[in-house]
C-alpha cells in the first residue's frame, strides 16, 4: 500500500512542475502589453519602459520563470498589476465562491444519479431503463449555459421564485445566499446527472454478468441486498474516478455558469484577469486550478483501493 502511495504522489509532483512551466508560457503568448494597458494609451516611451522595468516584464523567460517559481514555492503568487492586491488571498476568496456552486452540485448529483443508475441497470432493456438513458442523453446533451438561462427564465423571470442575478455571501444572510445559490447548483446539477447516471449504469450492467453475483442471486439473495451489497461497491471505482474529472472539470469550466448567473467565483476572475492582461492573476488561478485538479485526483487515486484492493496490489 506503502509503495502504492509514494507512486502516485511521485507522479503528482513532476505533473504541477510540468503544469506550471505551461502556464508560464502560455500567459506570456497572450497579445497585449500589460504596461500598456495600466498606463493607457497616452503613456510615453519612457513611462512604459520604465513601468515594464518595475514589473519585471524586461528580463528574459527563464529569468521571470525563476523568480516566479520561487515565489509559488513561498506561497506567493505576487500582486495583481490592475488592483495591487495579493494574488493568493483574491484566489482564496474567489475559489471560497465558486465551491459553493460546485461540490453541492457534484454531491447531489451522485446523490441522485448512482442510485438511478443502478436501477436503470437493474431494468436494463425495459420502460424504466430507456426512460432514464433517454433522461440522461438530453440532459448531457443541452450546454449548461442554455440550461441556466432557460432556469432564468422560467424561476427567476417568469414565476419570480429566486433571484434573476447576484451574490450574497452566507456571512450577511444565510437565506438570502442560498437563494442566489439555487439556479446555479441546479444548472450544474442536472448537466453533470447524466454523466454519472450513464458510468454508473455501464459500469453495473458489466458486474452484473459476473458469476458471484450469479452465485449470490442462486442462494436466494433478495435483489436489493444482491445490488447493493454486491454490486454497489465494485461497480462504483469507475463512477468514482469519473467524480474526480468532474470536479476539476467543473472548477476548471466554471466561468461559463458565473458569467450567467454574475457570481464573483474563481471563473470570473480569470476570465477579468485575461482581459486585463493582469500576468500573476493570471498564472496564479491556472496554476491554482491546476493544483486543485491534480490533488482532487490524488486523492480519488489513494481511495481507489476501498473499491478495487486489486488496484494496490499492483
Amino acid at each position: 500500500m506503502l509503495r502504492f502511495v509514494a507512486s502516485r504522489i511521485g507522479m503528482a509532483l513532476p505533473t504541477l512542475l510540468i503544469v506550471a512551466l505551461a502556464v508560464f508560457i502560455l500567459v506570456r503568448l497572450i497579445p497585449g502589453d500589460p504596461a500598456a494597458l495600466m498606463l493607457g494609451d497616452s503613456a510615453d516611451a519612457a513611462s512604459l519602459a520604465a513601468l515594464r522595468e518595475q514589473l519585471g516584464l524586461n528580463a528574459s523567460w527563464p529569468t521571470q520563470f525563476a523568480i516566479w517559481a520561487g515565489h509559488v514555492l513561498q506561497g506567493d503568487l505576487g500582486q495583481s498589476i490592475a488592483n495591487r492586491q495579493p494574488v493568493m488571498p483574491l484566489i482564496l476568496d474567489r475559489f471560497a465562491v465558486s465551491a459553493q456552486i460546485v461540490l453541492p452540485a457534484v454531491v447531489l448529483a451522485t446523490l441522485v444519479a448512482v442510485p438511478a443508475g443502478m436501477f436503470a441497470a437493474w431494468r436494463q432493456g425495459r420502460m424504466a431503463d430507456l426512460a432514464l438513458v433517454a433522461g440522461a442523453t438530453l440532459l448531457l446533451s443541452l450546454p449548461a449555459f442554455w440550461m441556466g438561462l432557460l432556469l432564468l427564465l422560467l424561476f427567476a423571470l417568469k414565476l419570480g421564485w429566486f433571484p434573476v442575478v447576484g451574490f450574497v455571501a452566507f456571512s450577511e444572510n444565510p437565506g438570502r445566499a442560498l437563494l442566489y445559490l439555487v439556479l446555479p447548483v441546479a444548472t450544474l446539477l442536472l448537466h453533470e446527472i447524466g454523466v454519472i447516471l450513464r458510468m454508473t449504469r455501464a459500469s453495473t450492467l458489466e458486474v452484473l454478468h459476473l458469476d458471484y453475483i450469479t452465485h449470490a442471486r442462486a442462494k436466494g439473495l433478495p435483489e436489493s441486498k444482491v445490488m447493493w451489497r454486491h454490486a454497489f461497491k465494485n461497480s462504483f471505482g469507475p463512477t468514482w474516478t469519473l467524480l474526480g474529472l468532474i470536479l476539476g472539470n467543473l472548477l476548471a469550466g466554471i466561468a461559463v455558469i458565473e458569467t450567467v448567473f454574475t457570481i464573483p467565483g474563481l471563473g470570473r476572475l480569470l476570465v477579468d484577469a485575461i482581459f486585463a492582461r493582469d500576468y500573476p492573476v493570471i498564472q496564479g488561478c491556472l496554476l491554482f486550478i491546476a493544483t486543485v485538479y491534480v490533488l482532487v485526483n490524488l486523492v480519488v487515486d489513494l481511495l481507489y483501493p476501498i473499491f478495487d484492493p486489486r488496484v494496490a496490489a499492483k
